[in-house]
């Protein structure tokens, strides 16, 4: 699979389907199992920074925003927001050679990212529901990944390689 978001929607649809099913045929209330997997979830989001590179920046937030823009540096990264917005402004901001990736994952948020003319985008969004505006296209999916590029990507410098996996996500990518 192209996108790891797109398999790990996968898998939790299959566990849920799952769970429902044993609950059906074993008549338990599996309703009383949601402590469980909120218990579960919290561990996983607790160990997930320390399971990936020490060269990736992980950032959570459960609810609220983040913003960036002005000069800044941008570096390979994952952001976890539970209910908010992501904006990330590359106009000024200092784009390494080479293939950046941004991962963005989420509950119920908008993406919004501003990438300078001669950077190479590739955008690739998981969700139950995306609304994309994404490098003048407008595409709406539904159970559906989202993939699009620029067209000088492969042979861009400079590339911004962004995934976000999302239950519902309002995406944006533009280039200036």
């Amino acid at each position: 699979m192209r996108n790891r978001g797109q398999l790990f929607i996968g898998i939790v649809l299959i566990l849920v389907g799952l769970v429902f099913l044993i609950g059906h045929l074993f008549d338990v209330n599996v309703w009383a199992l949601w402590p469980l997997g909120l218990i579960l979830l919290g561990v996983w989001l607790l160990l997930r920074p320390r399971l990936i590179t020490s060269d990736v920046v992980v950032r959570q937030r459960l609810l609220g925003d983040i913003h960036r823009d002005g000069v800044w540096q941008v570096a390979d990264e994952e952001i976890w927001i539970g209910v908010g917005d992501v904006e990330l402004d590359m106009t000024r901001a200092d784009i390494p050679v080479g293939e950046t990736r941004l991962r963005v994952f989420g509950f119920v948020g908008d993406v919004d990212v501003f990438v300078p003319a001669g950077v190479g985008v590739s955008v690739s969004s998981t969700a139950f529901v995306t609304d994309g505006r994404v490098l003048g296209q407008k595409r709406d999916r539904f159970l559906s990944t989202l993939h699009l590029a620029s067209e000088d990507y492969e042979t861009a410098e400079r590339k911004i390689g962004l995934e976000t996996t999302f239950f519902v996500v309002d995406l944006r990518v533009k280039q200036i």
